[in-house]
């Protein structure tokens, strides 16, 4: 799930990125065109995984969630999905 938050006064827009999982761990690649190093989501106590970032308005980035380092996911609320060179697709949110 991907909530927005816009602000007036801000160039920027804070989403946050939420997965339900029984998962250890959650990740998001891909932002900022990031694929090398994930940003880890943080178990919160109803058991889903949750991460805010500031991200830039007008723009626009594609990711993908690693669960467990084994298993990548996309977010069905996402903005858009996009195929990508491996064949499948990605999640594109758009702020």
């Amino acid at each position: 799930m991907i909530e927005k938050k816009y602000y007036k006064t801000k160039d920027y827009c804070k989403v946050k990125f939420t997965v339900a999982s029984d998962a250890k761990k959650v990740e998001i690649f891909g932002l900022n065109n990031e694929w090398k190093k994930g940003v880890a989501l943080a178990k919160k106590k109803d058991g889903n995984f949750a991460v805010e970032m500031n991200i830039d308005k007008g723009t626009q980035h594609e990711f993908k969630y690693l669960v467990d380092k084994k298993t990548w996911l996309n977010d069905d609320q996402a903005d858009a999905q996009t195929l990508n060179v491996y064949g499948t697709t990605n999640s594109v949110v758009i702020v």
